[in-house]
């Protein structure tokens, strides 16, 4: 038998390529198929199954190139309807794989199709446990991404606990928990940082496995919840209608256009730019217009967050990295690339072409001109960040709401943004100067850097409205 986590740290989503006797399956694998098909060729195993634990909301799933590419057979639990070939199967079906078996946990909750799925190894005895969005290390799925299908949070929620108690909890405390997701996912409110436990640590530790009774289990992992991301629907909806081959979205969008062609397309309503290079070097110039989204950041997520997946997307990237980019946007639905700049940035000062800046200040310096009489200053954390404490005098507003929502600051006064460490801080800056605000200064370096300067910071007791 073989297990082998395959995670991407840009969407904290982990897949997994498991294997006995010439056999594999994978379990919930992201829309490029190479990874797990040269896996299995350098094992010479042939791939049968492609386990999906639930329609996913937060990336496009690769399950159906993969299937297509290898003659797999697509898995999923209880309920499940897709608008492609799949198999449904039944709460405690079996699947053989090699010399081990497969079994499936329905456990609806975090959505009503979503299963786990049990490894037996070779003497029938559990082993681990493929957990999806059910159960993380430290947290549970989030019960609020099935609301549309007429459940409250709430019963999704009692739904969850139910089926953790029923077929988690009850499972022996040796069986090695492997989650869908790690620290920095969406798809839950305090995901922890390793890459698996047991189930004996989660009963120990885990806030919502601790919970007395199924009334507090509903508060406690109801309370706090963010808005979820906008993709996520999208996402949801793609997994479970189908999408095109990843090949075909790879070749239509991969535009190489001249600064000649990539002028006549800016400033158009249904075009959008974005600049994916460091928010450093995109401070010190960049095209009129442009967000910056760095590549080497949460790319895709901040991406699908902000962006109407409508627009057409022309793309400042360092040059080499324009396939990189192309399919980190696929990875999350979005596939309307007009292009990317030839040569990158370099091309378009290389033809004198007009330029915009934003202006950074060290928080030593921030410190020492800010006033908020004569100032705006935003914050652009998330709601929970803010409660450790705000720079007194600061306007709060999640980067979520930036591009759509009115912006409490006079667009008339300089404008100074932070967030927690810098790198959204730049995006809410270039954002606010596509909104228009012509003085917009980015506090490099964000709370973590002001805190060290003596600035008054204000306590929060409550997480205020957004």
């Amino acid at each position: 038998m073989y297990i082998e986590q395959l995670y991407t740290k840009c969407l904290a989503e982990a897949a997994y390529y498991i294997e006995s006797n010439g056999e594999a399956a994978i379990i919930d694998p992201l829309r490029e198929t190479a990874p797990y098909l040269e896996l299995a060729k350098s094992r010479k195993s042939t791939i049968k199954y492609v386990f999906e634990t639930h329609f996913h909301a937060d990336f496009v799933s690769g399950h159906i190139d993969l299937a297509a590419k290898s003659g797999a057979q697509i898995v999923y639990g209880p309920g499940a309807r897709a608008g492609y070939e799949i198999y449904t199967a039944g709460d405690g079906e079996l699947f053989k794989v090699g010399e081990i078996t497969i079994k499936v946990l329905h456990t609806p909750g975090h959505t009503l199709e979503s299963s786990c799925f049990l490894l037996l190894d070779e003497n029938g005895v559990p082993h681990s446990i493929f957990t999806g969005d059910t159960l993380f290390v430290g947290d549970v799925g989030r019960p609020d991404l099935a609301v549309k299908q007429d459940l409250s949070r709430e019963q999704l929620a009692g739904m969850l606990y139910d089926s953790l108690e029923s077929k988690i909890k009850t499972l022996p405390s040796y069986v090695v928990v492997y989650p869908g997701h790690g620290a920095g996912s969406a798809c839950g409110k305090a995901i922890g940082g390793e890459s698996h436990s047991t189930i004996g640590v989660q009963k120990e530790t885990n806030y919502a496995l601790k919970a007395s009774s199924r009334d507090e289990f509903i508060k406690l992992v109801t309370d706090g919840l963010t808005e979820p991301p906008k993709y996520f629907f999208m996402d949801a909806a793609i997994n479970r209608n189908g999408y095109r081959s990843i090949d075909s979205v790879m070749g239509d969008n991969t535009n190489p256009l001249t600064v000649d062609q990539f002028e006549k397309k800016v400033g158009r309503s249904d075009v959008l730019i974005i600049d994916t290079r460091d928010a450093n070097v995109f401070g010190s110039g960049y095209i009129r217009g442009s967000i910056n989204i760095g590549l080497k950041g949460s790319f895709a997520v901040t991406v699908g967050t902000l962006v109407d997946p409508d627009k057409e997307l022309l793309l400042v990237c360092d040059e080499g990295l324009e396939q990189e980019t192309i399919l980190r946007l696929a990875r999350v639905g979005y596939e309307k690339v007009g292009g990317y700049l030839e040569g990158g940035f370099k091309a378009w000062i290389n033809e004198g072409k007009p330029l915009d800046k934003i202006t950074g200040v060290s928080a030593v310096k921030f410190s020492e001109e800010f006033r908020y009489n004569e100032s705006n200053l935003l914050d652009v954390r998330n709601p929970d960040e803010w409660i450790p404490g705000i720079v007194a005098g600061a306007h709060l507003i999640p980067l979520s709401k930036l591009m759509d929502d009115p912006i409490p600051c006079d667009s008339n006064k300089t404008c100074y943004i932070y967030c927690a460490s810098g790198y959204r801080s730049m995006v809410a800056a270039s954002i606010l100067k596509h909104r228009g605000f012509k003085n917009v200064v980015n506090v490099e370096g964000g709370m973590k850097m002001i805190k060290t300067t003596g600035v008054a910071i204000k306590q929060l007791t409550t997480t205020p409205a957004n």
